[in-house]
């Protein structure tokens, strides 16, 4: 069905007004007063809005807020309150939003922006008119979300509204959600994750159940919620999972579990798999969310303990090709590339090398090189092996190694720097930085404070090791053989 984003909200809400759509511990909205709260932002926005920012806590009127800018035909730009005011400056004047969406605790941390805070949009609000116009173009683009960049700096992934109503079309083909369900709402709103919970459960008619900050601070108090909430089904990182598996029970109301981010290990899920429904996703976000889906329970684990990514969503196909772009067969090693209706428009700003990965096809469609290397099992399911570059997963999010080092470079006192993406004994990446100071020296705090500056917390090395210089090798280039190794015991 060729709609955007907006129009397939409009048609749930025709259907199901009356049902639970948004569930706070102190509130529920309904489809119905989730519209009316959306067609209100809307039409208080200013005139001709292309790109806005969106700077929000996590509650109902952040979602409203998304909602409205795409039925005016804009595209929204997230990121985190807590995010590094540097990243954040950097995100939004390269996207080139018109202003940012925010709290007025926020507002000075964005003041290099003209900014519309919620207290002025709230209470004063005229009445909702859902008769308004709003955008009917599926090719409108919809979000840009923010991933690492191998030049140094972020590249903005650019998706389309047909992009996301293709993805609530396969996830409805494979979980059936619907009225009834309800998604638990815990990523951070910069991530794939957060798109899957909010649109595959709005667009199909199940609720989005969203816990405080509060009571996403710990385990319990999140599966306290999960419990009271009644939630059915739970999207996250393969380390929220495995911390769920050493639990003595999970919320009975719990049918679907799905991992996606990064490697799903057996050992994350081997008690989980008795009580619901567990999947293990893979796809970029220049493929829009996910691209392949496998089930756990009724499969089983390649010999590293892993488990494989699974067959294409529907409307997406996947080949393995080598490096000259030929299909390579079953068990060899090539590059993950993917096709179909997921693939996005590619990246915004200055990304002329990076945006080659995405490759015209003869029949006008696109192909997306991937960078990940994997192989076709014999079922036909895929297993991902790891990256071509270097590009690691960390806290199941993905970083280049080569933007860390970039901004180290950058920092006061930092003469040489190297990074080295090193894993722990359960083959789980960790950061660390090798420093060659300059002649004033370099104190770890103020390394720290000034990276955090301008990366997010994951980015940041958990180690640091200064040098008196950086071995080479007879070719010129840092020689990592020769340098010390920091280890780390392996955890979840």
């Amino acid at each position: 069905m060729n709609q955007t984003i907006y129009e397939r909200f409009r048609s749930v809400v025709a259907e199901h007004r009356n049902e639970p759509a948004v569930i706070e511990t102190v509130r529920t909205l309904t489809f119905s007063e989730l519209s009316d709260m959306v067609d209100m932002i809307a039409k208080k926005m200013p005139a001709d809005t292309k790109t806005v920012g969106v700077v929000l806590n996590h509650t109902a009127e952040m979602i409203a807020t998304i909602l409205a800018v795409l039925k005016c035909g804009a595209m929204y730009v997230p990121a985190e309150p807590e995010f590094p005011r540097g990243r954040i400056e950097m995100m939004m004047e390269e996207a080139n939003v018109d202003y940012v969406l925010t709290e007025a605790e926020y507002a000075n941390k964005l003041r290099k922006f003209p900014v519309i805070t919620m207290d002025r949009l709230f209470p004063k609000l005229p009445d909702a008119d859902p008769e308004n116009a709003y955008c009917q173009d599926p090719e409108q683009p919809a979000y840009v979300l923010y991933t690492s960049g191998t030049t140094g700096r972020p590249k903005g992934v650019c998706v389309s509204n047909r992009n996301v109503v293709h993805y609530v079309d396969a996830f409805a083909n494979e979980f059936h959600p619907g009225p009834g369900d309800r998604m638990l709402q815990y990523s951070v709103c910069s991530f794939d994750i957060f798109v899957e919970e909010v649109f595959c459960s709005l667009l199909n008619g199940a609720a989005l159940a969203m816990p405080t900050e509060e009571e996403k601070r710990t385990l319990q108090s999140l599966m306290k919620f999960v419990d009271e909430q009644d939630v059915t089904l739970l999207s996250g990182f393969p380390y929220l999972l495995a911390d769920m598996n050493h639990l003595p029970s999970i919320p009975s109301s719990l049918r679907l579990l799905i991992s996606g981010g990064d490697v799903l290990r057996g050992v994350y899920v081997d008690n989980l798999l008795d009580h619901a429904d567990v999947y293990n996703t893979y796809g970029p976000s220049e493929t829009t969310v996910c691209a392949s889906y496998y089930r756990c329970n009724d499969g089983g684990l390649l010999e590293d303990g892993t488990y494989p990514i699974g067959k294409p969503v529907k409307g997406v196909s996947i080949r393995i090709l080598d490096k000259d772009g030929n299909e390579v067969p079953a068990g060899e090693t090539g590059e993950v590339c993917i096709y179909g209706d997921g693939v996005s428009f590619g990246y915004i700003g200055d990304h002329v090398e990076e945006n080659k990965a995405f490759e015209p096809q003869p029949d006008g469609s696109v192909m997306y090189r991937s960078g990940d290397l994997g192989y076709l099992l014999p079922d036909g399911n895929i297993a991902f092996l790891h990256r071509k570059d270097d590009q690691v997963m960390i806290l199941g999010k993905r970083v280049e190694v080569a933007e860390v080092q970039s901004r180290l470079y950058q920092c006061r006192g930092v003469r040489q720097a190297l990074v080295r993406a090193l894993k722990d004994e359960h083959d789980l990446h960790y950061l660390v930085a090798y420093v060659v100071p300059n002649e004033e020296g370099v104190k770890l705090s103020e390394l720290r404070a000034e990276l955090a500056e301008h990366l997010t917390p994951f980015m940041v090395p958990e180690f640091f090791v200064t040098m008196p210089s950086i071995p080479l090798n007879t070719n010129g280039k840092p020689d990592v053989s020769k340098l010390p190794v920091v280890l780390k015991e392996g955890s979840y």
